[in-house]
């Protein structure tokens, strides 16, 4: 089994004749997911050079292809909301976010639409999701990469990080330690599915043993997971790797990079969220190099 994705997953692309709807289409297809469709206003009726049919509208597509069930959002910020909410009205079940830098508002607007709908949005600035071997969507594992450092296995892999993503699970494949799931939901201030949200897709996956997350200073998604271990909502093993320690040592006020990174009196920290998780009985990871030796010690 996996989460969210697998076989039957069939695939539309918003913004597919662009540059990076046109790669995410290309590696995709390469790896072995049904690209059924795409989208981009006032293209109506080309086809990509993967033969990929493109439609003006989202209902468009699924006219002609209702078994779609998947959507990838690769267009600019500001049309993001309104591409979320074509596919947010046409019902799919499943929306992958790559866009960056989408405003804090629209993605409120995202993820108030969507759970009205029960829609599951992933994202924004989302790497994409994976499962070895199966299918994968956005822009994860580049080129090659995918067939090289993501394998089939038991441990779900959540990230913040569009680069963790990978790393996490080079260093697990290197450790033989195979992935049922891998995904990022993004570092922003808001997401449509946290830590919390995917934890528990995992606890329902009989494939998933344990599960490895990447955190980062700022927000409280990480605190929220602990508080869900310590209610029991998650039972599987937990190993998680917080980045942004040095964090600790800046004057306060200092803006970081990602828009999550807003720390709160004394909430969302690097050491709140450390704190939190071990305290909950996660293991913590020090290195990304020693996530392999935690997975083993409870799988």
């Amino acid at each position: 089994m996996s989460i969210l994705i697998d076989e039957n997953t069939k695939v539309l692309i918003q913004g597919i004749t662009g540059k990076e709807g046109s790669r995410a289409c290309k590696e995709m297809i390469s790896y072995g997911t049904k690209v059924l469709a795409g989208v981009t206003p006032g293209k109506e009726g080309m086809n990509t050079e993967e033969g990929v049919p493109v439609f003006n509208t989202v209902r468009e597509a699924l006219a002609q292809f209702p078994e779609i069930n998947t959507s990838l959002i690769v267009v600019p910020a500001k049309f993001a909301l309104s591409a979320v909410k074509e596919s947010i009205d046409a019902r799919v079940p499943l929306i992958n976010i790559l866009t960056e830098k989408v405003p804090v508002a629209d993605v409120a607007v995202m993820i108030a639409f969507a759970r009205e709908v029960g829609v599951r949005v992933i994202g924004p600035s989302s790497v994409g999701i994976i499962s070895p071997g199966k299918v994968k969507i956005g822009s994860i594992g580049s080129g090659d990469i995918a067939s090289r450092i993501f394998i089939p296995g038991q441990v779900g892999v959540i990230s913040k990080s569009g680069g963790m993503t990978a790393e996490l699970s080079r260093i697990l494949t290197d450790a033989g330690v195979g992935q049922s799931t891998v995904l990022g939901i993004g570092g922003d201030l808001l997401c449509g599915s946290d830590f919390v949200d995917i934890a528990k897709l995992f606890e329902q996956d009989r494939q998933t043993k344990a599960v490895v997350i990447f955190g980062e200073v700022g927000g409280t998604y990480e605190e929220k997971l602990a508080d869900a271990i310590t209610q029991r909502q998650i039972t599987k093993p937990v190993i998680a790797l917080i980045a942004g320690r040095f964090a600790e040592t800046l004057p306060q006020d200092t803006v970081l990079g990602h828009a999550g990174a807003i720390v709160s009196k004394g909430r969302g920290s690097a050491a709140s969220k450390i704190k939190a998780l071990k305290e909950a009985g996660a293991l913590i990871a020090q290195t990304p190099e020693d996530i392999p030796n935690l997975v083993k010690q409870v799988v």
